[in-house]
């Protein structure tokens, strides 16, 4: 259980685990630390991979329900042309106005008083029979023919218009922003029918360095508490704590090695020394501490408490330092009472061979039980090491590129962190069905966009700078590897009954690939200095 005067702020190694890429899909599985390559970007936590860098797709454009399908493109006159003006607006974003010529408007009106008259069902006429401008129209009703018109239009010149961008715009960002309402009120067959388009396009990477990655300079600051041999101490003890047991002290205080179950209770010290207002968060009551465990205690707190005996109370004044996790607490004083309601210590057997199976099946000898704790704990500290040396790379490599991000693309990303943290969650039962709709509303979503813009840039930063080293090295990866990968992520989706498409995996898997190939070379590449933290 934690309690308020636990400072809980510690320098770790690892980073939030991070969804796949904006164009693929949010699923735990295909998260960068389970695709199980023998490449170390793709068997940890690190970054998304970089977004494909073309994406040639059909677009929908919801603003005048269009769909805009390649194959549809017609090749227009040279006297009916669509005029298109590019205009380039910030956050890599581009603005397109149209200028649609009267003769491709009256083509279209054309086409659609056709397949009306094919259609309908006007009394005196034949089905499939032509039928005369005027009584069409009054059957059909004016209004109705101009929007199919001016729908016929967008459908007819929206390839066209988009050829400056084909190839550059992101998935699902192109959207019509004249209101189609204008359109209907301004619409003629004798003038030129002008629309406007907005798309984010993909954003350019400036290097803000000279040598742009190369010669890249990178501190790596290690924990001091993943050194494999304190580790391996620690190991040891609580390995030994667990085969002894616990007697009740009757004759003395407290003492380190102790374990004591406490009620606490805080207040503030006002500047004039009297009783402030009461911390509430930190009032526990059966709260148990094991005394070894304390490093990470307010300090001062287990001094205050060595020597207390069961039933008794002390009262003493302590301040929370500037570093504290809780910002409301920071150089805070407040007076802790506490009360000791029951005391132990622990009885243990001799460390020896004798108890050697028990510390760690297998082992005969204490030596071989902590040959093999030692062993697991330079894998776990090596492992460390490497992704906090990513990790750097990435952070350094986000400091030395500027990147105007689309505001698609930022949203986009925030959702896969979103719904990746969600499905977690959902994962390991930590979320009932309330909750979980609960915290899928697009409210809820938007706050988290909102509250993680700085962490989502410069993850975006980091995906596209990483793409462009790949493309700019003429980095690969075998074919092998992406076999092995996209099997072992689609064997994931089948275990978790879930739905997948396999080219999106694919994609998917190239991209973490991709991300290991760089950091890798990345790696060998850089100056890196590790220093203790």
């Amino acid at each position: 259980m934690e309690v308020i005067f636990f400072n809980s702020v510690h320098h770790s190694l690892s980073r939030l685990p991070l969804s796949p890429s904006p164009a693929v899909l949010t699923h735990p599985t295909l998260s960068s630390n389970n695709l199980s390559s023998s490449s170390r970007f793709s068997s940890r936590q690190f970054l998304p991979p970089p977004p494909r860098r073309q994406i040639p797709h059909p677009l929908t454009v919801s603003a005048s329900s269009v769909a805009v399908k390649k194959a549809e493109r017609d090749r227009f006159p040279a006297e009916e042309e669509v005029r298109v003006t590019e205009t380039k607006l910030p956050r890599s974003s581009v603005r397109l106005s149209v200028e649609v010529p009267p003769s491709v408007c009256q083509e279209c009106y054309n086409k659609v008083l056709y397949e009306f008259s094919k259609q309908a069902k006007v009394p005196g006429f034949r089905t499939g029979k032509k039928i005369p401008e005027n009584i069409l129209i009054n059957f059909v009703g004016k209004k109705n023919i101009q929007q199919a018109t001016i729908e016929a239009v967008l459908k007819k010149t929206l390839p066209q218009a988009m050829n400056s961008v084909e190839g550059r715009a992101l998935n699902e960002s192109v959207r019509i922003v004249t209101k189609f309402t204008e359109m209907n009120d301004d619409f003629s067959l004798q003038d030129i029918l002008r629309y406007d388009i907005v798309a984010d396009v993909a954003p350019e990477v400036k290097w803000l360095s000279e040598n742009k990655y190369k010669n890249l300079k990178v501190v790596v600051e290690i924990d001091d508490s993943i050194d494999a041999q304190k580790a391996a101490e620690i190991e040891l003890r609580r390995r030994h704590k667990a085969l002894g047991s616990l007697r009740i002290v009757t004759d003395r205080g407290l003492l380190a090695g102790d374990l004591v179950v406490l009620d606490i209770f805080a207040t503030t010290i006002e500047e004039d020394a009297s009783v402030g207002e009461k911390i509430p968060s930190a009032e526990r009551k059966g709260f148990h501490l094991d005394t070894e465990d304390g490093a990470n205690l307010l300090p001062g707190f287990l001094d205050s408490i060595i020597g207390i005996q069961q039933g008794e109370t002390k009262s003493f004044p302590l301040q929370f330092p500037e570093s504290w996790e809780q910002e409301n607490l920071r150089g805070v004083r407040a007076q802790f009472t506490v009360e000791c309601k029951e005391l132990f210590y622990r009885e243990l057997p001799e460390l020896d061979d004798a108890i050697a199976e028990k510390l760690l099946p297998g082992c005969s000898t204490l030596n071989q039980v902590q040959e093999a704790i030692l062993q697991r704990c330079q894998q776990v500290e090596q492992t460390a090491i490497e992704q906090a040396t990513d990790n750097a790379i990435l952070d350094q490599l986000c400091k030395i590129v500027e990147i105007d991000i689309p505001q698609s693309l930022l949203e986009e990303q925030g959702r896969q962190l979103y719904g990746a943290n969600l499905l977690q969650l959902q994962a390991a039962n930590k979320l009932n069905e309330q909750q979980l709709a609960a915290f899928s509303s697009e409210k809820a979503v938007k706050t988290y966009i909102e509250n993680q813009q700085e962490n989502i840039a410069n993850i975006i930063k980091q995906m596209l700078a990483v793409g462009e080293i790949f493309k700019c090295e003429n980095l690969e990866f075998s074919t092998d590897e992406l076999v092995k990968e996209v099997q072992n992520s689609v064997a994931e989706f089948k275990r978790h009954n879930q739905e997948y498409d396999e080219e999106r995996i694919k994609e998917q898997v190239q991209d973490v690939l991709e991300g290991a190939k760089v950091l890798e070379w990345l790696r060998e590449n850089s100056e890196i200095q590790y220093i203790k933290s």
